[in-house]
């Protein structure tokens, strides 16, 4: 099912002003759980988990930056 233009604007709005900082503490948590790990290791980590964070919501980010499509142009 595909999202309409105004829910992905909606959706990613809900993506980036609570899932990411919830998934950030997170990500930080368990670092710190684990142990810190020498500083170039644990770069990598944050470097990789940045960049995961965004993939399963790759379909709701594409597109938002354009204007809506169905808009008729007024």
């Amino acid at each position: 099912m595909a999202l309409s233009h105004k829910a992905k604007r909606r959706w990613s709005l809900v993506i980036l002003l609570v899932l990411l900082p919830v998934y950030i503490v997170v990500a930080s948590s368990i670092i710190t759980w684990l142990g810190r790990p020498p500083i170039f290791v644990e770069l990598l980590v944050y470097l990789v988990l940045g960049v995961l964070w965004a993939l399963p919501f790759k379909n709701v980010f594409k597109g938002v930056g354009q204007r809506d499509p169905d808009d008729d142009g007024a």
